[in-house]
């Protein structure tokens, strides 16, 4: 199962995530999202577990806990054409009008 971990501090490491959730059982990858320039967590990730029993587990008892000082949101990760789009971007003409 993808787990979605969100509201993470951006100290979180990817080890840092496979440990919390290796408590509850194999974890196959474990990934902070990062900026591609910056590098900079962008303060979410995802853990794959094999198991979805355990993944379960994980998810009911990390959810709203804390780790390294902020309370995760944890829950399992949806598939991107199950999220909702974003709405068409509108050129709201930022620069000078042409006359």
């Amino acid at each position: 199962m993808n787990i979605y971990v969100g509201n993470l501090a951006y100290g979180v490491t990817d080890a840092d995530l496979s440990q919390a959730f290796g408590a509850f059982g194999a974890v196959g990858n474990a990934t902070v999202i990062k900026d591609k320039f910056s590098g900079q967590s962008k303060g979410f990730g995802f853990v794959e577990m094999p198991n979805n029993s355990e993944a379960n587990e994980a998810i009911k008892n990390l959810n709203e806990k804390p780790l390294k000082g902020r309370n995760m949101r944890v829950n399992e990760a949806k598939p991107r054409e199950d999220r909702p789009a974003h709405p068409p971007r509108r050129n709201t003409g930022g620069g000078y009008q042409q006359h």
